[in-house]
């Protein structure tokens, strides 16, 4: 009996003990997805990062304004991974850079495009997803009239209508586009597309944690130092490496 209750004893504290975090999450293959391998390579650098402070990570996925919504209120601990911004460093702590994003105009190689200001693209037919920031001098430009944007549902969607001469140009992160291009579409659709040279904008994407949760401003100095130590080893270098090599717009 001794033995018995000594077990249970050693049992639930060893359940007390385990720390755990509970963070939504979306879908944005190759950073994120439910299904895919660590859950995405953003993903998986988060949840390493933790793990070398002894924390485990448990992932939600849901719609993008739902994952920020569960988080902005503390109904999670926090949400992965989004772009730094003053409305939200109001609402979160934000962490040191996870990735690395950068935007770039797609479209058709048969459809040549040349830009290096946004006033060079007033009169292109340009696309957009709902509720993507693609800049200040992008998303102001297209408030004035300056531009022609037709936000749509999807980058899919985006590409496909590029494909179809529906429009002109769409902007994606480029390996967001790569993978995308390589999962939903023909070898003979890669091999017409391209993007230009000049970015769009590059931003580096972070993990947010709620200050309506007691405890997350020491939690968010841990996941830094966990971060710090995963990029110091290589890893996060490897990985995202790892994503990106096979991705090709070669047929």
């Amino acid at each position: 009996m001794r033995v018995l209750l000594l077990s249970l004893c050693l049992l639930c504290h060893g359940l007390v003990a385990a720390e755990e975090v509970r963070l939504t999450n979306g879908e944005w293959a190759p950073y994120l997805g439910a299904r895919l391998p660590h859950q995405g390579v953003a993903s998986r650098i988060v949840e390493e990062a933790f793990a070398l402070e002894g924390i485990e990570v448990k992932w939600e996925f849901y719609p993008w304004a739902r994952s920020m919504h569960l988080a902005e209120r503390g109904e999670r601990a926090g949400t992965a991974v989004w772009l730094r911004s003053p409305e939200r460093e109001a609402l979160f702590f934000i962490s040191e850079p996870v990735v690395d994003s950068t935007y770039y105009f797609f479209h058709r190689k048969d459809r040549p495009l040349d830009w290096q200001q946004v006033s060079d693209l007033k009169g292109r037919q340009l696309g957009g997803a709902l509720g993507y920031d693609y800049g200040a001098d992008f998303q102001r430009a297209e408030s004035h009239g300056q531009i022609q944007v037709k936000r749509l549902s999807g980058e899919e969607q985006g590409l496909r209508m590029i494909l179809a001469g529906r429009l002109d140009a769409f902007p994606m992160d480029k390996v967001v586009a790569f993978a995308l291009l390589n999962d939903k579409f023909s070898s003979a659709e890669r091999a017409q597309m391209s993007f230009h040279p000049h970015p769009l904008r590059s931003d580096s994407l972070h993990l947010m944690l709620s200050r309506e949760v007691p405890g997350n401003a020491e939690l968010i100095a841990r996941f830094n130092k966990g971060l710090l130590q995963l990029r110091e080893s290589g890893k996060v270098a490897r990985y995202l490496l790892e994503v990106q090599q096979p991705l090709s717009l070669a047929p």
